[in-house]
């Protein structure tokens, strides 16, 4: 490029519809291409997306493996994830690829806790049931013995992956009552855990069989895959509740159904399922969940914060720079 030539715009393909006022910063600075249908690309259309891509701004909703990377030709050099969940993208094959790989971390902690703090009073109040009996015309009024769920207040809370959601959901429950216990791959500093008043357990066994309820809060990854599988969901008592605002491939859904059907666990709050969209039939039909369309960070301010961070990571990228939300090989 010639000593006083504009610089190009990088050209950036969105697979999803974003936030307008992302959208526009977007336009403002790259020549940018928006999927206006706002439906999950196909593998086809992915692959010809990071043929014609700069950088690619892609979604959860979308899979970057090995055979996406391996056809999509060399002119893709940032893969700029809306989002903070990485597991959709084969990082291996990017690396060898030499393809840099972003992420948008920390924006939605709060929101995060907020959705798993609201299922945890959820599914022991009942909320979901006593709005279906209003739903369906069939209150006839107070009852002494009606709709009877359980307090929070005292009750043991296992936090599984005690990160930035797991401590501020912690930091929640401690309001509300709740006695802290967490498993973690490492266990905290000393003045973190007495922050919270929280004791570390190193098995997860011993720690799954001693709460009333058990919240996931950990990452998808090869190591946490049916983390919670059918023989440690039976280590919970049968009093326990479940509650996942993080990855659904962490708990054997079949199993989990099953135990619920069975009355081998109380009840369960989940926002994400194992197969995306496609959830078990078994867990429609019951009272005692809760379900929701992963909405854990569904806030237009955390949407648009992670568009914030995106621009970041591609700005930072085009000005010769890596991107400050890297994501690593060894991060999985």
């Amino acid at each position: 490029m010639a000593a006083g030539e504009p610089r190009q715009r990088l050209k950036v393909v969105v697979t999803r519809k974003l936030p307008d006022a992302v959208e526009d910063r977007m336009k403002e600075l790259f020549d940018v291409q928006f999927n206006l249908s706002d439906q999950p690309m196909t593998k086809e259309q992915l692959v010809a997306a990071m043929r014609d891509a700069d950088v690619l701004v892609p979604t959860l909703t979308d899979t970057i493996d090995q055979s996406v990377l391996s056809t999509a030709g060399e002119k893709v050099k940032l893969i700029a994830n809306f989002g903070a969940g990485f597991d959709h993208i084969d990082l291996e094959t990017a690396r060898q690829r030499g393809i840099l790989v972003s992420n948008t971390p920390g924006v939605l902690t709060e929101d995060t806790a907020d959705m798993t703090m609201a299922l945890i009073l959820a599914v022991p109040r009942r909320i979901a049931a006593g709005m279906k009996v209003l739903e369906s015309g069939e209150w006839q009024g107070w009852s002494p013995m009606a709709q009877l769920g359980h307090r929070i207040t005292g009750k043991r809370l296992g936090i599984i992956g005690m990160g930035r959601i797991g401590q501020a959901v912690a930091r929640r429950a401690q309001a509300f009552g709740l006695q802290i216990h967490y498993h973690n791959r490492k266990r905290l500093r000393p003045e973190i855990e007495d922050k919270f008043g929280a004791t570390y357990w190193e098995s997860l066994d011993q720690m799954l069989a001693r709460m009333d309820i058990v919240s996931v809060n950990c990452p998808h990854t090869p190591a946490t895959y049916h983390l919670l599988s059918a023989r440690r969901l039976k280590l919970m008592k049968p009093t326990a509740y479940l509650v996942n605002t993080a990855r659904g491939e962490v708990i054997d859904e079949n199993a989990l159904a099953r135990m619920l059907s069975n009355g081998e666990l109380a009840g369960a709050g989940l926002d994400v399922f194992e197969h995306g969209s496609v959830i078990n039939p078994k867990l429609k039909e019951l009272d005692n969940v809760v379900l929701l369309p992963h909405m854990g960070s569904a806030t237009i301010e955390s949407r648009i914060e992670m568009g914030e961070k995106v621009i970041i990571n591609i700005k930072t990228f085009a000005d010769g720079h890596t991107p400050p939300d890297r994501v690593l090989p060894s991060m999985l």
